[in-house]
């Protein structure tokens, strides 16, 4: 049967006065995009590949090249368009699923570009973070609800084992084999670096990064990829990953062309081998059994650890999350459907879920309700692109906040989408040798410490300006943000009034 012709999405436009044919572009593109033809003595390229990495651009010495989108379109129409038409052609072509890697792309309100942060004047005058002490410090973990003192009168200090961040910012989940050898050492080396850390996802963690364990949470995912004993001692924290924001209500899938040498090795899979998730962990079917999964991590560890339970955003979080706080765990990750992946089933990332924003706001009203909101901590992911969007989720009841694709931004990344054919240009989502070696560990963490250190300066200035000193004192204060564009319903979720009340 003929395939339905698709045209390619890019086109790639060449200089052909300012080309050399040096061919750095045909040597750097891992999709075999670019070409030389001797007879012709130039370069041709095949755009149906192309998918606007941006490196032959990036690196061209001649500054030839351009990539555009193809403004080769099928014919109008509102219902069935562009996008639409050529999934349909693509599935009528293969019968598989459509696969899609990093966010949801889709036109949905983004409630952080929608809140704004007050500012303080004159009766309550702002902090200068320059000239006076400002704490970024947060300690992750069950707070207890009174202060307790001793028979001698002392006041009782012993907590919990608890999480010290520097500032409240994590490296979420990314395992290794779906990102490579070198964008997880960037990810350690930054994450030591800042005093804060970083998620090993459910790929386990490979033996050369226990040395970093001060500074990892090592996560328990249904497929239970890499667990064992020494991999849960070594972690500052472990998480039961139950869900992710890009795909709820489904395991993963790392297909088996990403399960080669150490990663096999890692997560104790043979090579070439599909490493599967189930959607349930299948001896999760309750709060009860999550429970007890909880409390045997923390015999494991001789309950000297944390534990996190990480939940995808869904329409009942507020209820799940109640249950979690009284299953035993000691932190609730909650990701948006904004999160990032390297693979999902196109329709599940662009569809189900919803924005961390009232996610956030509906859970920590829920657990102060409650009475249990000291029971846990929160921490939340989801699309976190800014300092401002930090300090927007901490004031909406927040303890800390993963980034995950804010962090491959600063490696390199280049949102392409096409994580899931392992064929990363910049070296972050690949384990193919020739690829790897392109993102230099040394330089892809000092890139991470950088952002960090300017999303730190940022949150203390936003912080000053609200006459607030310390990440403490601004979680859960929603007297300080405004909303503006809202319906009355979100700004009731919200728990925020709009900008002019």
């Amino acid at each position: 049967m003929t395939e339905l012709y698709i045209s390619p999405e890019f086109e790639v436009i060449r200089n052909t006065n300012r080309c050399i044919a040096c061919r750095v572009c045909e040597r750097q593109c891992a999709n075999e995009v670019h070409s030389y033809d001797s007879d012709a003595k130039a370069m041709i390229c095949d755009e149906s590949k192309c998918v606007n990495c941006k490196r032959c651009v990036s690196l061209c010495p001649t500054h030839a090249l351009k990539i555009v989108k193809n403004d080769d379109r099928l014919r109008e129409n509102a219902n069935w368009q562009d996008d639409t038409i050529k999934e349909i052609f693509k599935q009528a072509n293969t019968g598989g699923v459509l696969l899609s890697s990093m966010g949801n792309p889709k036109p949905f309100p983004v409630y952080w570009d929608k809140i704004l942060i007050n500012a303080s004047q004159v009766t309550n005058p702002p902090i200068d973070p320059l000239r006076e002490p400002m704490e970024t410090r947060v300690f992750l973990g069950k707070k207890p609800e009174r202060t307790e003192r001793d028979g001698e009168g002392n006041i009782k200090t012993e907590l919990t084992p608890q999480l010290e961040l520097a500032v409240p910012i994590m490296f979420s989940a990314m395992s290794y084999g779906s990102i490579s050898y070198n964008a997880h050492k960037s990810l350690a080396i930054a994450a030591k670096e800042l005093g804060i850390f970083y998620n090993t996802g459910e790929g386990g963690l490979h033996e050369d990064f226990y040395c970093y364990g001060e500074n990892t949470i090592v996560q328990v995912a249904s497929g239970r990829f890499g667990v064992h004993e020494e991999y849960l001692n070594t972690g500052a924290a472990i998480e039961i990953k139950m869900g992710q924001g890009a795909k709820p209500g489904i395991g993963g899938h790392l297909p088996g062309a990403k399960i080669v040498g150490d990663v096999s090795k890692t997560r104790m899979i043979p090579e070439g081998s599909d490493a599967i998730s189930p959607a349930p962990h299948h001896d999760i079917y309750s709060i009860e059994d999550l429970r007890q999964l909880v409390y045997s991590l923390k015999e494991a560890t001789q309950y000297k650890k944390p534990v996190i339970v990480k939940v995808a955003a869904v329409h009942n979080i507020a209820a799940i999350a109640s249950g979690v706080a009284r299953s035993g765990a000691d932190i609730i990750a909650i990701d948006g459907f904004r999160g990032g992946t390297g693979a999902a089933p196109t329709r599940i990332r662009d569809n189900v879920g919803i924005p961390i924003e009232l996610a956030l706001a509906a859970v920590d009203q829920r657990l102060r309700e409650e009475g249990i909101r000291n029971n846990v901590s929160l921490v939340v992911g989801g699309s976190i692109r800014s300092a401002s969007d930090v300090v927007k989720a901490i004031a909406l009841g927040a303890d800390a906040c993963y980034i995950a694709t804010a962090a491959v931004l600063a490696l390199g990344c280049h949102l392409c989408r096409t994580c899931q054919t392992g064929k990363c240009n910049w070296g972050i989502a690949t384990q193919r040798p020739e690829l790897v070696k392109r993102l230099n560990p040394e330089i892809g963490s000092e890139r991470l410490i950088n952002l960090i250190t300017a999303w730190r300066h940022e949150i203390k200035e936003l912080m000053g300006g609200m006459g607030i000193n310390s990440v403490e004192a601004l979680r859960g204060n929603r007297l300080m943000l405004r909303g503006v564009g809202l319906t009355g319903k979100e700004l009731e979720i919200l728990g925020i009034s709009h900008a002019g009340e």
